[in-house]
């Protein structure tokens, strides 16, 4: 069976011209084995399981101990493993604590700091390294919350790097990012370089994903994994995150669009780092000469074809934007949260109902305008059902002016009366027919009669 590696080499190979008997040789495998993986015929990674997983029950335990205690023996573990009624061999043992990565490394005793660095030759067009780079504070403009996301992409033998701003770190937004790094830096390297991203591969084991092998095998593309706790390793791109953090990000102002962003990002790239010196054996050249001789494959025709998936909140004026651009939907969305689903390579785009709680609903589809094109898509039946929607809700009486007079009309004039009339049947005294008020005598002479008798 090939390891996903193995058969993202195969791929790469392949496509380079190499014949299978060559590849064969290279990876120290079989020619049908290679036929097979080629053609897709077996899959990379997947094996059938003869029997149960018999060190699965004990895994728990195994794992908890190692965290107590990393530098716990394999032996004195096995010896703990049998009272508990482990039938595996140590080799067994050895084995699962090794693929499942069950033992973590002790930061005490490996120090990140101060330690030995040694110096990694970069061969011409042979690796690209990549790297996500978290920036605070996006302008208010771009709705995208307290961060935004820039990823960078660098090759390591000449530094030339460039760099895409999204509003997401999930893998459709790396593939589209990806794309145009590949696009804008000329072509595509042997190897591509990452650390233990979690969309590109399972960070406990460093073993790439099943959904990014396929990205790589459309490109043409090896995958490096960088040991844990090795940012070293790609010294290239971390020094261009600092630049873009520091000449670009720090400087940017907040009156600009993420593509007027895009555009000024790529500008400074072309300008401003691309000539940049460079020491070689033939003497020092700028970054973009030195660039300009790598042999890099050509990129695809059509990019990976990933499907990005962003929310977005309809306007008043049932309008949906997305990349710089808006477009319509029916007026009865308004105000609702839609989801605009755009497929990488395609020429149009299509607006969904939410997925939080149901299966999404296509709501429009459009085609897709260029990116910070900043133009209206809008469909001629929901122009239609929008205008009819204003003026069915438009009305002709005038609106009312803060300063006019405005006295009691007579249905208040009328409830007045009868607040009135309400109160004073309670009251001692009443009131007539026409208005006159009639006073009970007979109360006063109680009151007077009341005043002359002395108390004894």
């Amino acid at each position: 069976m090939l390891t996903r590696e193995d058969d993202i080499d195969a791929h790469a190979l392949y496509r380079r011209g190499w014949k299978i008997t060559a590849i064969a040789n290279h990876l120290g495998r079989d020619r049908k084995t290679i036929r097979a993986y080629l053609r897709g015929d077996r899959t990379a990674g997947v094996r059938a399981r003869s029997g149960p997983d018999l060190f699965e029950p004990f895994v728990p335990y195994c794992t908890a101990r190692l965290i107590e205690d990393p530098h716990v023996w394999a032996s004195t573990l096995m010896d703990e493993l049998l009272e508990l009624g482990f039938t595996g061999s140590y080799q067994t043992l050895t084995r699962q604590l090794r693929v499942r990565a069950l033992r973590p490394a002790c930061q005490a005793c490996r120090p990140a700091k101060a330690r030995p660095v040694a110096v990694i030759e970069h061969p011409a067009g042979a690796e690209t390294q990549w790297d996500w780079v978290e920036l605070p504070d996006p302008p208010p403009g771009w709705g995208w919350g307290k961060q935004a996301h820039l990823l960078v992409g660098a090759l390591s033998h000449s530094g030339r790097w460039r760099g895409v701003l999204t509003e997401s770190e999930d893998q459709p937004h790396l593939i589209a990012a990806m794309d145009q790094v590949v696009r804008s830096l000329g072509g595509v390297t042997l190897v591509w370089r990452f650390d233990r991203m979690a969309t590109v591969c399972h960070p406990a084991s460093g073993q790439v994903s099943a959904s990014f092998a396929a990205v790589a095998k459309h490109y043409g593309a090896s995958v490096a994994i960088c040991p844990p706790r090795r940012g070293n390793r790609k010294g290239v791109v971390e020094k261009a995150n600092h630049s873009a953090a520091q000449r670009f990000w720090r400087t940017l102002p907040d009156n600009l669009t993420v593509e007027q962003a895009q555009q000024r990002l790529d500008t400074w790239c072309s300008v401003r780092g691309d000539i940049r010196l460079r020491a070689t054996k033939d003497g020092k050249y700028t970054v973009a000469t030195v660039a300009a001789r790598e042999p890099l494959a050509p990129a695809p025709a059509a990019p990976f074809p990933a499907e990005i998936v962003v929310a977005r909140t309809v306007s008043a004026q049932a309008l949906v934007g997305y990349g710089g651009n808006f477009y319509s939907v029916a007026p009865e969305l308004a105000h609702t949260r839609v989801t605009v689903r755009v497929r990488l390579g395609a020429g149009h785009l299509q607006i969904a109902t939410s997925t939080e709680h149901t299966v999404p609903v296509i709501l429009a589809r459009h085609r897709l305008a260029p990116p910070g094109a900043g133009v209206m898509v809008r469909d001629h039946g929901h122009v239609q059902a929008l205008e009819q929607a204003a003026i069915a809700a438009a009305t002709t009486d005038p609106p009312h002016r803060s300063k006019v007079r405005i006295p009691p009309g007579p249905d208040a004039v009328a409830a007045a009366q009868a607040l009135r009339s309400s109160s004073t049947g309670s009251s001692t005294d009443t009131t007539a027919a026409d208005g006159a008020v009639v006073v009970d005598l007979a109360r006063y002479a109680a009151a007077a009669a009341g005043r002359n008798t002395l108390t004894p």
